[in-house]
């Protein structure tokens, strides 16, 4: 977050340092949030966890919303309570993590489809409302995202008072919207040259698309955290060799130009980006499930 509020270049890719040297291991969307919030009211603990509390706030008033109208208020009372005093809820939104944001996401596309069942002639915009928060949630926590989308498709498919025809072609717009929604980003990074922005933290060749199917998203599934480990040594490897590459170029140049100033905080942060992707290499299998839970 703080790397944002000092380089947009940072804020758009979610770079661990302002220097750009690597990125986080999870997509920007929540660092976008808070960076936004630092940048307005400068940094700080509340500037960041602010955005989170006001996730939490507007969760549970978008589940009010929903669940009043297909059950009245006395029940939406009932679920707006049930989530604001659910532990894990209090401690996700007063915590800087992605989860806030996934959580408000999820709960307002549930809120876009279960409008979309009523809409009658309007659906089609609340169908491409709800595949467009879905994507948005990829881009808080990639594939975890996803995970509703079997069962609110199937939803649709089911109750959506229309012709079968039309409720396919509804499912198929909200899936249209949610790729562009997600993909966009991906796209931009992927194409992105890579000498020109931070290294993809948690990926084993400086691919988002890598992260996206591998340590944040199938291995997040089947429990395998293996590739991800090599990877992280050889990441190791690059990153520190590239700090090398760095000082000695620092030091060719002459005293005072901006190269040799800026030098230090690079190299820094690709020193303080190889600790930390070393502690992360070398987890065990214990800590591993211990920090999956949490995450």
């Amino acid at each position: 977050v703080q790397a944002g509020s000092q380089s947009w270049t940072a804020w758009f890719f979610g770079s661990l340092d302002a220097g750009n040297a690597i990125t986080v291991d999870k997509p920007p969307a929540s660092l976008w949030v808070m960076g936004l919030s630092a940048r307005l009211f400068g940094f700080s603990s509340w500037s960041m966890l602010a955005p989170q509390a006001l996730a939490g706030v507007a969760s549970v008033g978008v589940l009010y919303a929903a669940v009043k109208r297909w059950s009245g208020p006395v029940a939406g009372l009932v679920a707006g309570a049930a989530l604001a005093l659910t532990p894990a809820a209090a401690l996700m939104f007063r915590f800087n993590n992605p989860d806030a944001l996934l959580t408000l996401l999820l709960v307002v596309a549930a809120y876009c489809l279960l409008r979309a069942l009523d809409a009658g002639a309007t659906a089609w915009r609340w169908v491409v409302l709800c595949g467009a928060a879905l994507g948005f949630a990829f881009l808080a926590k990639m594939l975890q995202g996803f995970l509703v989308v079997p069962g609110f498709a199937l939803t649709y498919l089911i109750a959506a008072p229309t012709s079968f025809a039309t409720r396919v072609r509804h499912t198929l717009l909200a899936g249209v919207s949610m790729i562009v929604s997600a993909g966009w980003f991906v796209a931009v990074v992927e194409l992105w040259p890579e000498a020109a922005r931070p290294y993809i933290g948690g990926s084993t060749n400086n691919s988002l698309l890598d992260l996206v199917l591998g340590y944040n998203g199938l291995s997040r599934i089947t429990g395998s955290q293996g590739g991800h480990r090599r990877g992280q040594r050889h990441r190791v490897v690059r990153v520190d060799d590239a700090a090398h590459v760095a000082e000695h170029q620092a030091g060719d140049q002459e005293p005072g130009s901006p190269q040799q100033q800026g030098g230090p905080g690079v190299i820094g942060a690709w020193r303080a980006s190889v600790s930390y992707t070393h502690l992360r290499a070398h987890e065990t299998d214990s800590y591993l499930v211990c920090r999956l839970l949490l995450e």
